[in-house]
C-alpha cells in the first residue's frame, strides 16, 4: 500500500515539527512538504499532489480558510483537515462552507487526530467533540437561509479584506496582489459599501468576526 501523502500548513515551525513527528509515527503516512502561509501551500499542492493537507487558519497573506477554498476548487480530490486553536462556531462554519473535511482543535489528543484522519480518508466529515455541539445545527440552519455577507464577498474581496485587517497599506496590498493602487482603493470602497462599514477599524472587526483574521 502506498503511503498517504500529507502537506503541513502552519506559520509556526515548531508546530509543523511536532505534527511531522506525530504523523510519521503512524503507519502509512508520509509528510511530503511544509508551508508557512496560504499561498505557499497552494504552490506545494500543485507541485506535490498530496492526499491530505493539515491546514492552520491564522496564516499571513492568505489565511487557511481562503487557501482551503482555492485548494478544493482546483484539486477536489485533496482533503483538507483544519487544525486550529479557535473554537468559535463562526470559524468552524466558514471552514466547512469553504470545503474543509475536518475541523480539529490544536489541543486535541493525538488519538483524536488519528480518528479525524481515518474519517477524512473514508470520505467523512469530522469535527472535534469540543466544537461539534451546536455547530452542526447552526451550520444547517444557516445553509437553509440566505447567504451571510461574508459569503456574498468575492474571493478577491475577501483577500483584500484580510490584508487590510492585517494592517497592510494600499500600496503594499497592490504590490502583493499585483494590482494597481486605484483597483485596491476600488475594492476597499466596494467592501465598505457592501458591508455598510465605513471605517478601517470596522473592517478589521468584521474580518475578525467572520474568521478572516484572528486576534
Amino acid at each position: 500500500m502506498k503511503p498517504i501523502r500529507v502537506v503541513l500548513a502552519d506559520d509556526h515551525t515548531l508546530v509543523r515539527a511536532g505534527l511531522r513527528k506525530l504523523l510519521e509515527s503512524l503507519p502509512d503516512f508520509e509528510v511530503v512538504g511544509e508551508a508557512g502561509d496560504g499561498m505557499a501551500v497552494l504552490a506545494l499542492v500543485e507541485k506535490l499532489q498530496p492526499h491530505l493537507v493539515l491546514m492552520d487558519i491564522a496564516m499571513p497573506g492568505l489565511n487557511g480558510i481562503e487557501a482551503t477554498a482555492r485548494l478544493v476548487k482546483t484539486w477536489p480530490e485533496v482533503r483538507v483537515l483544519i487544525l486550529s486553536m479557535h473554537q468559535s462556531e463562526e470559524y468552524v462554519r466558514q471552514a466547512l462552507r469553504h470545503g474543509a473535511a475536518a475541523y480539529l482543535l490544536k489541543d486535541a489528543a493525538p488519538m483524536e487526530l488519528e480518528f479525524a484522519l481515518s474519517a477524512v480518508l473514508r470520505g467523512e466529515t469530522y469535527l472535534s467533540p469540543a466544537v461539534s455541539k451546536g455547530v452542526v445545527q447552526d451550520y444547517v440552519q444557516r445553509l437553509r437561509g440566505d447567504d451571510q455577507p461574508a459569503e456574498a464577498l468575492s474571493p478577491r474581496q475577501r483577500e483584500v479584506l484580510q490584508l487590510i485587517a492585517e494592517g497592510q497599506s494600499t500600496k503594499e496590498i497592490a504590490r502583493r496582489l499585483d494590482l494597481s493602487v486605484k483597483t485596491v482603493d476600488t475594492h476597499r470602497s466596494q467592501l465598505m459599501k457592501q458591508l455598510d462599514i465605513h471605517e478601517v477599524a470596522g473592517l478589521v472587526r468584521y474580518a475578525m468576526r467572520v474568521g478572516l483574521v484572528s486576534l
